[in-house]
C-alpha cells in the first residue's frame, strides 16, 4: 500500500473546475488511505460542505491509480486507529447534496474501492483493476465494504468478490455492478463529465447506506463456511467475511459497521494476519538485490530458448510464451521433441476447456513455441535455458555446445537444482553471461524461481533476470552459489530430521498428518513419493559425499533402502506409502515399517512413542537453524526471502510467515535453549546456528540487521 507523503506536502488537494469539486488524493506511490490521507478527506469534505454553487464532485488519484487502500505499514500502530476513521469521513461523503463520481485509474483496492463505495457512482478507465483484496492479508474489508458492496449488488455476488480477494477487470466489475459506466483517457475530464450530466438530472443520487438489506436467502452460507473452514491459508479472515456479510442482511448499516470493525480489529490483532502481512512485504523486498544499483541497464529479451524438452524444459517454455516471449526448444530426438509438442498442446487445450484462457488465446501461446532437434536455431535467442538433466559433466558438455552457438550477449542460464553453476559457467568462454535459473515444477505453474549469482555473473544479467521472472508471473528470490542454493539446501535437514523421527519411532502417516496440521499441504513422505525417492536419492547421494561426521550422523538409509528396492513413489505404486493405479491415496505398507524397524536397529537406537508435538518441532526447527546458517555465509540476502522460498516453492503455511519469521514468533531464545536440549538428547549435528547463538546474545529478537 503506500508510504506517507512527507509532512510538507499535502496528501489531499481539491479544487473547482467550474462549478464541479476536483479532490485529489496524493500519496505517492498508491495514495494509500493513510492518518494524513484522512485527514486530507476530511478537510476536502468540510471544504465542499461550506462550498456554494457547486454542481458535484470528483474523486481522482494522482500518479499510476485511484487507490491503493490502506496503508499496511501502519497497521499495530497508533496511526492506524488515529481520528478521523475512514467511515466517518465516507459518512458525511454520502450525504453531500450534489452528486459525487470516484473516477478511477489504475486500481482501486481494498480500501480504495471502499472509498468509492462511499460516492454515488463510480467510473472505471478500462484498462483499471478493482477489488477488495484484504482476505490476502488475512484480513476483512474493514472500512464498510462488506456492508455497502453486498447493499449494491447482492450478498451471494458481494461475498463471491470478497472471499476471493481477486483483482477484476474495469469490463468484470461494470459486469457485477460494481462500476456505472467505463471511460478512456483522463479520469477528471471522464469525472466532470459524467457528474455535470447527472446533476443536470432529476435523479435521486444513490446512497449505498440507505439501501435495503440484501436478501439472505440467495447465498448459501452453510456451503460457504464449509468451504472456507477447508483454506489452509485464511480461513479465519474467510470465516468473518462471511459473518460480515451475514450481519449485511440482517442489520442497519450502523450495526452492520460496528460488527464489521469488531471483526476487522481481531483478524489485525491476530497471528494469521500479521504473518501474511510480513509474507506480502517480503514478497515484495525479495525482488530487490542490494547490492545491485537500481539503475543497472537490463538486456533486451525478445526471444528464448529452452535446452531440453521433458517436463521441465516444456514447462518453462510454456512459462515464456504465456508471458508473450516467442520461445525455441531444442532436444536430441523427434521422438522427444513429438512428446514435448503433445504435451504442450494439451496443456493449452485444457486451459481453454477451463475457461482459463479462449482458444484464439491458446493458439497463439502454442504458436510462440517452435520444438527443433536442430541446436543451433536458438543462437539467435536472447536467453538460452538449460534444462538437461542434473548431472554437472552433462549439464557443462551442454554449456560448451553453447557457447559455440549463442550469439554475443546472450544470457545462459542453467536450470540447476543444486549444482555449483561456477563450474557450469567454466565451460564456456562468457562466464559473465552465465546465471542460474531455478524453476520448481510445473514449471509453467510455480511461482518460485531461484535466481543464482555466480561469482562472475555480470550486474546486468543479474538485473535483467530478475526482471525476466517478475514479466513471466514468477517470484524471484536471489541466491549464492552452494549446494542447493537456498530451498533444497534447506530441505535436505527438514527430510533429514522427519526419517530420523521414523527410526525414533513414528510412522509416515503420523509425521505426515503432523506436519499437515501443522498447516503444510502435504507432508515430507507423501511430497517424497510425489516428487520421485529416486530424485531425492541424488542429493543424499551427495550429502554423502560432502557431509562432515557430525552432519553424516544425522542421516537414515530408510529412504535409500526404498530406493534399493525400487519404490520411488507414486511413478512405481509404492514408496513411503503403497498406491493403486489411478488413485493417489495413500495405503500403509507393511514392508516399510520392517525398513524402519530394521534403520532403527542399525543405527543402536531404541523406538518409542513420538508426540506430534515433537514431529512439527524438529522438522520446523531444522528449516530454522539451517536457514540461519544459509544467511551466516552470505547465501540467502535476508530472512524473509528464506520465508518467501519456503512458502511459494515448499508449501510451508503462508499463515505462518514462514520459518524465520515462525522462529521469531517462538523467540529467538527459546529456539536456541530448544536447539540446545536436542544438542544434547539427539545428537551434535542439532548445533544452534552461530548466527542465532550470536543474535540471542545480544538481544536480539528478530533477524532484521544481521550485523551482529
Amino acid at each position: 500500500m503506500s508510504a506517507n507523503t512527507p509532512a510538507d506536502i499535502p496528501a489531499v488537494t481539491w479544487q473547482r473546475d467550474g462549478d464541479v469539486a476536483v479532490v485529489t488524493l496524493a500519496n505517492p506511490p498508491v495514495n494509500g488511505l493513510s492518518d494524513r490521507v484522512r485527514e486530507g478527506l476530511a478537510a476536502a469534505v468540510a471544504d465542499i460542505e461550506a462550498a456554494d454553487g457547486l454542481a458535484g464532485v470528483v474523486l481522482v488519484g494522482e500518479g499510476r491509480g485511484f487507490c491503493g487502500g490502506a496503508d499496511v505499514r501502519q497497521f499495530n500502530t497508533p496511526a492506524a486507529s488515529a481520528e478521523p476513521r475512514l467511515r466517518d469521513v465516507l459518512a458525511r461523503l454520502v450525504r453531500l447534496p450534489v452528486p459525487v463520481v470516484a473516477a478511477i485509474h489504475g486500481f482501486a483496492l481494498g480500501g480504495g474501492l471502499e472509498l468509492a463505495l462511499g460516492a454515488h457512482y463510480r467510473l472505471a478507465e478500462k484498462e483499471a483493476t478493482i477489488g477488495l483484496t484484504e482476505v490476502t492479508l488475512g484480513l476483512i474489508p474493514g472500512g464498510g465494504g462488506t456492508q455497502r458492496l453486498p447493499r449494491l449488488i447482492g450478498a451471494g455476488p458481494a461475498l463471491e468478490v470478497i472471499q476471493a480477494g481477486a483483482r477484476l477487470t474495469a469490463a468484470e466489475a461494470a459486469a457485477h455492478g460494481i462500476v456505472d459506466g467505463l471511460f478512456d483517457g483522463d479520469p477528471v475530464a471522464a469525472g466532470t463529465e459524467f457528474v455535470r450530466t447527472k446533476a443536470a438530472s432529476d435523479a435521486v443520487h444513490p446512497v449505498l447506506d440507505d439501501a435495503e438489506v440484501p436478501d439472505a436467502a440467495a447465498v448459501d452460507l452453510a456451503a460457504a463456511r464449509a468451504k472456507a473452514g477447508r483454506n489452509r491459508r485464511n480461513a479465519r479472515a474467510q470465516l468473518a467475511s462471511i459473518d460480515a456479510v451475514e450481519n449485511a442482511t440482517r442489520l442497519p448499516i450502523e450495526e452492520g459497521l460496528d460488527a464489521e470493525r469488531t471483526l476487522f480489529t481481531e483478524l489485525v490483532e491476530g497471528p494469521e494476519s500479521k504473518a501474511l502481512r510480513h509474507l506480502f512485504f517480503a514478497e515484495r523486498t525479495a525482488t530487490r538485490i542490494e547490492a545491485l544499483p537500481r539503475d543497472t541497464p537490463v538486456r533486451t529479451i525478445e526471444s528464448a530458448a529452452v535446452i531440453g524438452s521433458g517436463t521441465m524444459g516444456a514447462g518453462i517454455a510454456m512459462a515464456l510464451a504465456d508471458a508473450g516471449v516467442p520461445v525455441t526448444v531444442v532436444d536430441t530426438t523427434e521422438e522427444a521433441i513429438d512428446r514435448a509438442r503433445g504435451r504442450i498442446e494439451a496443456n493449452y487445450e485444457s486451459s481453454a476447456k477451463k475457461g482459463r484462457i479462449d482458444d484464439a488465446e491458446a493458439s497463439a501461446r502454442t504458436q510462440r513455441i517452435t520444438l527443433t532437434t536442430v541446436q543451433a536455431d536458438a543462437g539467435t535467442a536472447d536467453i538460452v535455458i538449460e534444462a538437461v538433466f542434473e548431472d554437472l559433466d552433462v549439464k557443462r558438455q551442454v554449456f560448451g555446445q553453447l557457447d559455440a552457438v549463442m550469439k554475443d550477449g546472450a544470457i545462459l542460464a542453467t536450470n540447476t537444482s543444486r549444482l555449483d553453476v561456477d563450474r557450469i559457467a567454466e565451460a564456456t568462454t562468457r562466464p559473465q553471461d552465465v546465471i542460474g535459473l531455478h524453476f520448481f515444477s510445473p514449471a509453467n505453474i510455480m511461482k518460485l524461481l531461484e535466481v543464482v549469482q555466480g561469482e562472475k555473473t555480470a550486474d546486468d544479467v543479474l538485473a535483467t533476470s530478475m526482471a525476466l521472472a517478475q514479466r513471466i508471473g514468477k517470484q524471484p528470490v536471489l541466491s549464492q552459489v552452494g549446494e542447493g542454493f537456498i530451498g533444497n539446501r534447506m530441505l535436505s535437514p527438514y527430510r533429514r530430521e522427519a526419517e530420523q523421527l521414523l527410526e525414533h519411532g513414528a510412522s509416515p502417516r503420523q509425521v505426515d498428518e503432523a506436519i499437515e496440521g501443522f498447516g503444510f499441504a502435504m507432508g515430507p513422505f507423501a511430497m517424497a513419493d510425489l516428487a520421485g525417492i529416486d530424485v531425492g536419492e541424488a542429493g543424499r547421494r551427495t550429502f554423502r559425499e560432502t557431509a562432515s561426521p557430525v552432519e553424516l550422523a544425522s542421516l537414515s538409509d530408510v529412504a535409500t533402502k526404498l530406493y534399493e528396492a525400487g519404490r520411488y513413489g507414486q511413478k512405481t505404486g509404492a514408496g513411503f506409502y503403497r498406491y493403486v493405479e489411478g488413485d493417489r491415496t495413500r495405503y500403509d505398507d507393511p514392508f516399510v515399517q520392517e525398513v524402519i524397524e530394521e534403520c532403527a536397529r542399525e543405527s543402536g537406537i531404541t523406538r518409542r512413542t513420538v508426540a506430534d508435538e515433537e514431529i512439527v518441532e524438529r522438522c520446523v526447527l531444522a528449516l530454522v537453524n539451517e536457514g540461519a546458517k544459509l544467511l551466516d555465509e552470505g547465501i540467502a540476502q535476508r530472512a524473509s526471502d528464506v520465508d518467501v522460498v519456503w512458502i511459494a516453492g515448499y508449501n510451508f503455511p503462508a499463515f505462518r510467515g514462514g520459518p524465520m519469521y515462525y522462529a521469531q514468533t517462538l523467540g529467538l531464545e527459546t529456539v536456541v535453549a530448544r536447539m540446545r536440549e536436542f544438542q544434547e538428547t539427539i545428537g551434535e549435528y542439532w548445533r544452534p546456528a552461530d548466527l542465532l547463538v550470536r543474535l540471542v546474545e545480544a538481544g536480539r529478537t528478530d533477524f532484521s540487521d544481521l550485523t551482529v
